[in-house]
C-alpha cells in the first residue's frame, strides 16, 4: 500500500533554489534509505514531505489509513535530538511510557501489554537496565536510544528518521537497523531513513533515494535517484 507520494516538490531557501522536481514514493513493507552529499537538502526533503515546510510547487500526499484501515500514525525523529533539555524530570522508562497514551488517550490507564510494549522497546536499543536512571543522567547516545524507545512505545505505521545512529556504537547500530528491517518485513511498517553511511545499511535497506546535483541549472540544486538494494532476508 502506498503510504506517501510526493510528484514534482520543489523547495527553495528565500530566492535560493535547492530542491527541484522531486519526485519519490514510500509504501508499506519497505525500508528505505535517503542518501546525498553534505548539503543535499535531504533534511528538507523529509521537512517538506512532512508539511514542517512548505515546497514552492509540488504535490505530497500521504495516505489517510494504514492497510488495516484504521487512522495512519507517523513518527518522524529530527536530528541531533539528543541535545534535548538534559534537566527534564523523568526517568527512563517514564519517557517512554509517554510515547503509548497517544494510542490509548491520556487519561485511560495502561494495560500488561502496553508495559510488554514499553519493555520491548526499551530492551530493543539496549536501554532497559537503564530504565530508572534520569534522562538528565545519560550520554548522549542514550539519550538518542531512548527517544528511539518512545517512538517504538508508540508504534507508528511510518517512521521518518533523520540520522537516528548518531552516538550509537556499532553493535547497538546494527542491531537497530535489523530491528527497522523487521519492522518493515514482519509487521508492514514503512521505514524512510537519512543515512550518511549507505554502505553500512545497504544489506537491510530495499531502496535507495539519491538526491544529485542537477548541473543543468545555475544553482547548487538537487533531485532524485533512484536504486535497489538488495535487502537481506
Amino acid at each position: 500500500m502506498r503510504y506517501i507520494t510526493v510528484e514534482n516538490l520543489s523547495y527553495q531557501y528565500e530566492q535560493t533554489p535547492v530542491l527541484e522536481g522531486v519526485n519519490y514514493h514510500l509504501d508499506s513493507g519497505e525500508f528505505v534509505t535517503l542518501t546525498g552529499e553534505n548539503g543535499a537538502a535531504k533534511t528538507t526533503l523529509i521537512k517538506a514531505t512532512l508539511g514542517i515546510l512548505q515546497p514552492k510547487v509540488g504535490t505530497v500526499t500521504i495516505s489517510p489509513v494504514n492497510t488495516q484501515g484504521k487512522k495512519l500514525r507517523m513518527a518522524y525523529l529530527p536530528q541531533q535530538i539528543a541535545s534535548f533539555n538534559a534537566g527534564f524530570p523523568s526517568t527512563v522508562y517514564e519517557f517512554v511510557k509517554s510515547g503509548r497514551y497517544p494510542r490509548k488517550g491520556w487519561f485511560r490507564q495502561l494495560n500488561s501489554h502496553d508495559e510488554e510494549h514499553i519493555k520491548a522497546s526499551l530492551e530493543s536499543v539496549g536501554m532497559w537496565e537503564n530504565r530508572h536512571k534520569g534522562l538528565g543522567d545519560l550520554s548522549g547516545g542514550q539519550k538518542q536510544r531512548a527517544v528511539i524507545a518512545r517512538m517504538f512505545a508508540s508504534d507508528p505505521d511510518v517512521f521518518v528518521l533523520d540520522e537516528p545512529t548518531t552516538g550509537m556504537d556499532a553493535g547497538t547500530t546494527k542491531t537497530f537497523y535489523e530491528l527497522m528491517h523487521h519492522n518493515a518485513h514482519k509487521h508492514g511498517k514503512s521505514v524512510l531513513m537519512i543515512t550518511h553511511d549507505p554502505e553500512e545499511v545497504k544489506a537491510y535497506a530495499d531502496r535507495n533515494i539519491h538526491l544529485v546535483r542537477n548541473h543543468d541549472l545555475p544553482w547548487r540544486c538537487f533531485n532524485v535517484h533512484e536504486r535497489e538494494d538488495e535487502a537481506s532476508s
